[in-house]
């Protein structure tokens, strides 16, 4: 039975749609590991993207002047009281444009429980994909790998999920 010239190319067709849905399956496996960074704390003390692994930590890039920020941040906190005996950390990165001043007084005055530095050149936001809006938030698994990228308050019910998943990998 010979082919026709539209059966052929309506082969061609379902084999290359095939091979892009094949292609982005396997691309949506694919973790990318966290960027080489140097975090400078609040008390002056660094810390690195290497420092993260054996940890599930969520880096959580925030300003004060951010309402959203600010709204979410008891909620971290929690988040951060709940989990954090059991592996997990969190870095809570403030935005370039935030005056020091405001951020030490916030971090203070709250009594955050975690780690705050400072991103005074901008060079962390960019190194972690260019982080203009705050919240954005990414969850690092054990191995230094990005999981999963939030932009805007997380849902902390899906993000309670996947740390617990996250913790108990080994």
């Amino acid at each position: 039975m010979a082919k026709t010239k539209t059966g052929t190319n309506w082969s061609r067709r379902a084999l290359l749609a095939g091979v892009v849905a094949a292609t982005a399956v396997l691309a949506g496996c694919a973790r990318d590991a966290a960027p080489d960074t140097t975090f400078v704390l609040l008390d002056g003390s660094k810390k690195t993207t290497a420092d993260l692994k054996g940890k599930v930590t969520l880096v959580n890039f925030w300003a004060t002047s951010c309402t959203t920020c600010v709204a979410e941040m008891p909620k971290m906190v929690s988040t951060y009281e709940k989990y954090h005996a059991k592996g997990y950390d969190h870095l809570a990165v403030a935005m370039s444009y935030d005056p020091p001043v405001y951020v030490v007084n916030y971090a203070q005055s709250r009594k955050l429980p975690f780690n705050v530095a400072i991103d005074n050149t901008g060079a962390v936001a960019q190194a972690w994909g260019d982080v203009k809006l705050t919240p954005t938030s990414y969850v690092v698994n054990k191995k230094g790998e990005i999981v999963k990228r939030y932009v805007g308050e997380p849902n902390f019910a899906e993000l309670h999920a996947l740390i617990e998943k996250l913790l108990a990998e080994s």
